[in-house]
């Protein structure tokens, strides 16, 4: 069985052969393109690939599930797991969605997604 490294690369390399793909069709389909339509094109893709990296990444690094759920933030009781929910976080490469633990208490009716390190970008945790 391939090593988690191994398929996070192989997945990566079908997501920029795709991308590559796309811009050589576009490339053939396109007679005598402006530098503003090449630029547009390449553009476009790089965003496509860098938010599939950046997911990559993000997806590899995150803790599914801490043995101990976190305290909430309102009565200190801890906060039971409910399961993987879509986030999408504005990160610098583009809105990235993925599935991220959330976590959620009865008492206070508080839900909450334990953050990894908060981004530079408008301060918001991924």
């Amino acid at each position: 069985m391939p090593s988690a490294r191994a398929q996070t690369k192989g997945r990566l390399l079908q997501q920029a052969e795709s991308v590559i793909d796309e811009l050589m069709d576009w490339n053939d389909d396109t007679s005598q393109p402006s530098l503003t339509q090449i630029e547009d094109v390449v553009l476009k893709l790089r965003k496509r690939f860098s938010e599939a990296m950046a997911r990559e990444v993000i997806e590899a690094q995150e803790a599914k599930q801490p043995a101990i759920g976190p305290a909430c933030p309102k009565c200190g009781q801890e906060m039971r797991y409910k399961g993987e929910k879509k986030v999408t976080p504005r990160t610098w490469v583009g809105d990235i969605q993925f599935e991220r633990g959330y976590y959620y208490c009865a008492e206070c009716r508080v839900g909450f997604f334990p953050s990894g390190r908060t981004t530079e970008l408008e301060g918001q945790a991924v």
